[in-house]
């Protein structure tokens, strides 16, 4: 039912973001970088968490759940 945008549908929007934003359109565009870099590098964080963790021995996943219960429970 919906898919990408076509080449009118990109020049329709982009004139609508310049009617909108006018000349703050360089600095949206920028934090809008910046935010999906930080997306990424927390995709990526998290992704090499469960590789990690999935590489590891039984024994030691079973050391580090109770190390993290135990946390848990001082903190609490």
């Amino acid at each position: 039912m919906f898919g990408m945008p076509g080449g009118w549908e990109w020049i329709i929007i982009l004139i609508v973001a310049i009617l909108i934003f006018g000349k703050r359109l360089p600095e949206v565009m920028k934090s809008l970088g910046r935010g999906i870099v930080e997306f990424k590098k927390g995709v990526k964080g998290v992704e090499e968490e469960v590789e990690d963790a999935s590489n590891k021995p039984q024994s030691q996943k079973k050391i580090d759940i109770e190390n993290d219960t135990a946390k848990q429970e001082k903190n609490n």
